[in-house]
């Protein structure tokens, strides 16, 4: 737990401006914006092998290659735009990932025509209350990478034909767009939701 600004936080987000914004403003409260969603979803996958606070700091640089992650356009990209995007170093420039990310627009249309939304596909998923730890601890998140949720919902993207959504992957996606609240128990902004 950190205390800036006479707010208690989450110990994760440190002292970083960026960061503390982020999870002040940001991280835990629920969204259902199909946009948001998506571009959540390509972020975290982004975010694999590295830390967060790098695609933070990179996160107008993506929302520019990517066009405001407008699903459409980019499930419309071409080999070419892979190309000019691994040359655009303002990004992670990783060939897997940015194809994941228009592989996954796709996937994405798919589920809006099958669901409505990417909204109500991903909060199907939301895990009961009764299921979750009775008190959200600094000690009980680190033992928490995945949750059945997770798991079920990773797997059900990844037969749906999606890409870098693993279950680690997936359950940090669902922390951060509020399908669950991991604030600690001690911070300011658990019930700011």
């Amino acid at each position: 737990m950190r205390k800036t600004e006479a707010r208690a936080r989450c110990w994760w987000c440190g002292s970083d401006p960026l960061y503390m914004a982020y999870h002040d403003r940001e991280w835990g409260r629920p969204v259902r914006n199909d946009t948001r969603l998506f571009e959540k979803i390509c972020l975290e996958g982004f975010q694999a092998g590295l830390s967060w606070i790098t695609i933070l700091r990179k996160r107008d640089a993506f929302r520019e290659a990517f066009q405001g992650f407008d699903i459409d356009r980019v499930a419309r990209y071409t080999a070419g735009d892979v190309n000019r995007l691994l040359k655009n170093d303002g990004i992670v420039r990783h060939r897997g990932k940015i194809e994941s990310t228009i592989n996954n627009a796709a996937r994405a249309r798919e589920l809006q025509q099958e669901c409505g939304s990417l909204a109500e596909y991903f909060w199907r998923w939301q895990p009961d209350p009764a299921s979750r730890p009775r008190r959200i601890t600094r000690e009980v998140l680190t033992t928490m990478a995945t949750s059945p949720e997770s798991i079920a919902l990773s797997k059900d993207l990844r037969k749906r034909g999606w890409t870098f959504v693993g279950p680690t992957t997936i359950y940090a996606f669902m922390q951060a767009m509020g399908l669950v609240n991991d604030h600690v128990e001690t911070c300011d902004f658990r019930n700011a939701r």
